[in-house]
């Protein structure tokens, strides 16, 4: 197998503290220097949220925007993607800093039971954040935590109502949602093959399934994602020491699978974005 991997690095995301682990990046210096460091070990794909002073999730689109100019600034043609995720913010506040036009954002399509809520994606915010990345001509990564997530996805794509090409990440091995399950993992493939050969897939793995579903989404042709959002350890006694480690050890599986890992011109050009500005 020859296809190019991307790799993206999930670098923060909303509940992982400097407590669990002091690596976590939050100010945006920290995030920039994080992002960078992961980029020279092989991520293509920032994945990023934002946080306030202490260590809160937060929407703010200033935030947003700074950390943007960093990446851009230190990690030359990597492809940025915000999160509208429902951690940081309610509503509309969710989407607000997508009129900064990021490459990509992630979406998720329905909601769904996490360990101690509701992940709430009423269809009226879904299709308002749909049609806003329409508007300011992102694409979506579609973050699937359920069967339903993925077969809707399809659906609003064949409707017109995702900007670019379909692109679908499955989450798996959050507690009351998708397991990492090798069978059930088999299926979503097989589901996006038969019913959208068209998109293209990633898979990411929380906590110690990280690095299980790196392999399983590598060995499989499809693209993959780490970072200390996901999992802040390398193992069950060690403590990751960067974002760049969790990427190392992807980059390593690709070279196992033969997969050379992907560029960021690669990677624009198997999602279908446009070149780096």
């Amino acid at each position: 197998m020859s296809d190019p991997c991307i790799l993206c690095v999930a670098i923060t995301g909303s509940v992982p503290t400097k407590a669990a682990n002091p690596a976590v990046p939050v100010t945006i210096s920290e995030q920039v220097e994080s992002t960078h460091e992961a980029f020279e070990a092989g991520a293509s794909i920032c994945h990023a949220h934002v946080r306030n002073a202490d260590e809160t999730p937060s929407s703010d689109p200033g935030k947003f925007a700074a950390l943007k100019e960093g990446v851009e600034k230190h990690c030359p043609g990597m492809i940025i993607q915000f999160s509208t995720g429902g951690r940081s913010g309610a509503g509309r506040e969710r989407g607000g800093m997508l009129p900064l036009r990021p490459d990509m954002a992630s979406l998720s399509v329905g909601s769904n039971n996490f360990p101690s809520r509701v992940y709430e994606n009423p269809p009226d915010l879904v299709a308002w954040l749909s049609s806003e990345m329409q508007t300011h001509e992102v694409v979506p990564e579609i973050e699937a935590f359920d069967l339903s997530h993925v077969l809707h996805a399809i659906r609003m794509h064949k409707q017109g109502m995702l900007f670019g090409r379909l692109y679908v990440q499955f989450v798996m091995g959050v507690k009351n949602a998708m397991p990492a399950d090798r069978e059930v993992f088999d299926f979503y493939v097989q589901t996006i093959r038969n019913r959208a050969p068209d998109a293209a897939w990633c898979a990411a793995g929380i906590g110690p399934a990280q690095i299980e579903v790196n392999e399983w989404a590598i060995a499989a042709g499809g693209h993959t994602r780490a970072g200390l959002e996901d999992n802040v350890r390398l193992d069950r006694d060690t403590l990751a020491p960067s974002n760049a480690a969790l990427i190392k050890r992807a980059a390593d599986l690709c070279e196992k699978y033969e997969r050379p890992v992907a560029t960021p011109a690669q990677a624009r050009a198997i999602l279908g974005l446009r070149p780096a500005a």
